[in-house]
């Protein structure tokens, strides 16, 4: 049997698995929702939840991982009782990570496009109108779109052809290391424009007005706590084995708890320096932070324009927004071929010729949908819209609850908590609060239920 791969440092552990769960959802989500939502008030609310709920699953997910030596569509397998289904799981959490890449390769491409675009110079002079325009003829243009998500696509593969420690983990490291310099040397420059004090007014100071009523006077503070559970729970990428995956390549020489909050803080501490790029930047020069898609690839580019070196700083900040994106796309094509090599029993290199072409065929549906097949619509979404939701609102709360209970119901009729404990709490560092089992098993999936129940009602009222 050949002998699993391992990471060659802790180090590269904490910056995949951190590189992981570092996405586009950190950069615009969560400094706008902050924003939103009172600011530094709702930072607090966010943290308990963090705390709270996304890194005890967190953790649970690596020990499964560690545990089994195996990628999600094995490891339950590994662990369950005979006769017991948790297996069945695996192969909707493989599923996950294809859905995943179908859009975020394509937006990947965007942001490449995007920094070429900027340092080329090709958005001096113009106006918001302007951008937007760009903007959607880019999209329009389904040949250019298709160049830059192969380049990402196979970009992706490479590296993941390389193996764990000379390829993945070489490359993230080298990437988040990059990613982390650019967001300080972004964020110096960002909170020392003329006016930028403003921004961080905005973004620093509590607001507990802002966080318990809306510009209406409407109160909705259990709104604000709805969406910090969500920002909590969504921003660590759990549910779908991309995290068990690291853990089934780490040795057991430190306590699971204390990796997933070193984790957690650098997943946090970027999506939080983020808004001191973002908010500054927009208030510096009157321009209001938009949510979504508008951030990123309307409002920011408007700053950049009229900034002092703009198109410097708006060529590095989408050098950054692609590392963080790529880092993604790194960590879950190399959980997409573990499965492949864990089941299948396939090599590397052939897993990676499969799935290159699997990844490229599947993307291309997100890719048309803006452009050829902009008028299917599923449910009434867009067909990235529609990828996004049955990831984000449905895949990743309903793997969480899976791992969560496959972690804590009993041993007869899962892998119990004496199993998980005893994995989790192997070698030095901080201990799984295991005082706590009863929280985790019933307070715990309810949160999530109201959290999914919840994404329904927003996505569809």
């Amino acid at each position: 049997m050949k002998e699993r791969e391992t990471f060659a440092s802790r180090l590269g552990f904490v910056l995949i698995s951190a590189g992981c769960a570092i996405g586009l959802g950190n950069v615009w989500r969560f400094p706008y929702i902050v924003g939103q939502y009172g600011g530094a008030a709702f930072v607090l609310i966010y943290l308990v939840f963090l705390v709270a709920m996304g890194l005890p699953i967190m953790a649970m997910e690596f020990a499964v991982g560690r545990a089994s030596r195996k990628s999600i569509i094995v490891s339950f397998q590994e662990l369950e009782p005979k006769g017991t289904k948790w297996h069945w799981y695996g192969w909707f959490g493989m599923a996950g990570n294809y859905l995943l890449m179908m859009f975020y390769t394509t937006i990947a491409g965007w942001l490449l496009m995007y920094f070429f675009k900027i340092a080329a110079g090709q958005f001096d002079g113009l106006d918001r109108a302007g951008v937007e325009q760009s903007f959607n003829s880019m999209v329009s243009q389904p040949g250019l779109q298709l160049l830059f998500m192969v380049v990402v696509v196979v970009l992706g593969m490479v590296i993941c052809s390389r193996g764990l420690q000379n390829g993945v983990e070489k490359a993230n490291k080298f990437m988040m290391l990059c990613l982390l310099c650019l967001l300080v040397v972004l964020a110096i420059r960002a909170i020392t424009l003329p006016g930028a004090i403003k921004g961080l007014e905005f973004y620093l100071v509590p607001n507990f007005n802002n966080l318990m009523y809306d510009a209406q006077g409407n109160f909705r503070l259990g709104e604000a706590i709805y969406a910090a559970m969500g920002q909590a729970f969504f921003t660590l990428s759990l549910g779908i084995g991309a995290m068990a995956i690291f853990g089934s390549y780490i040795g057991k020489d430190r306590r699971l708890f204390g990796e997933t909050i070193s984790v957690g803080v650098l997943d946090t501490c970027v999506a939080f320096v983020s808004g001191l790029i973002i908010f500054p930047s927009a208030f510096a020069f009157g321009v209001n932070p938009d949510a979504g898609s508008n951030l990123i690839f309307i409002t920011l580019p408007n700053v950049f324009n009229v900034m002092p070196g703009g198109r410097l700083w708006g060529a590095l900040f989408f050098v950054f927004l692609f590392f963080a994106a790529l880092s993604t796309i790194t960590a879950v094509f190399e959980n997409i071929l573990a499965c492949w090599m864990d089941k299948w029993g396939v090599s590397r290199g052939k897993a990676v010729a499969i799935n290159l072409v699997l990844i490229f065929l599947l993307s291309l549906p997100c890719l048309l949908g803006n452009n050829l097949w902009s008028g299917v619509k599923l449910l009434g979404m867009d067909v990235m819209s529609f990828e996004d939701f049955l990831v984000s609102n449905n895949l990743l709360p309903i793997g969480s609850v899976i791992y969560l209970l496959f972690c804590c119901l009993s041993k007869k009729i899962a892998w119990g908590f004496d199993g998980f404990l005893a994995e989790a709490d192997q070698g030095r560092g901080v201990r799984f609060p295991a005082k706590l089992r009863l929280y985790f098993t019933v307070v715990v999936p309810i949160i999530v239920l109201i959290i999914f129940i919840m994404g329904y009602i927003e996505k569809f009222a």
